[in-house]
């Protein structure tokens, strides 16, 4: 895990995020970690998981915004979400 505790969750993207949730995981099935730490890195974990959440929610309802246009053929509607 990348040891900069005052990293902003909210300016990493997505692969960031997941890269660094991974660690975090691998750190916490080893087992090798005091309990006081698992539980800070377990805390900023479960907040990872929420902003890869979030970033997948928001890509998955720009995706739902391509629609079919009225002679059959693929169009897009602006989503709106920027």
């Amino acid at each position: 895990m990348s040891e900069t505790p005052n990293t902003d969750i909210d300016s990493l993207s997505f692969e960031q995020a997941l890269a660094e949730l991974e660690r975090i995981v691998q750190q916490l099935e080893s087992g090798e970690v005091e309990l006081e730490r698992s539980i800070e890195i377990y805390e900023r974990g479960a907040a990872l998981r929420a902003h890869c959440d979030a970033k997948l929610k928001n890509a998955e309802l720009k995706v739902e915004k391509i629609v079919r246009g009225e002679n059959g053929e693929p169009a897009v509607e602006p989503a709106g979400l920027d």
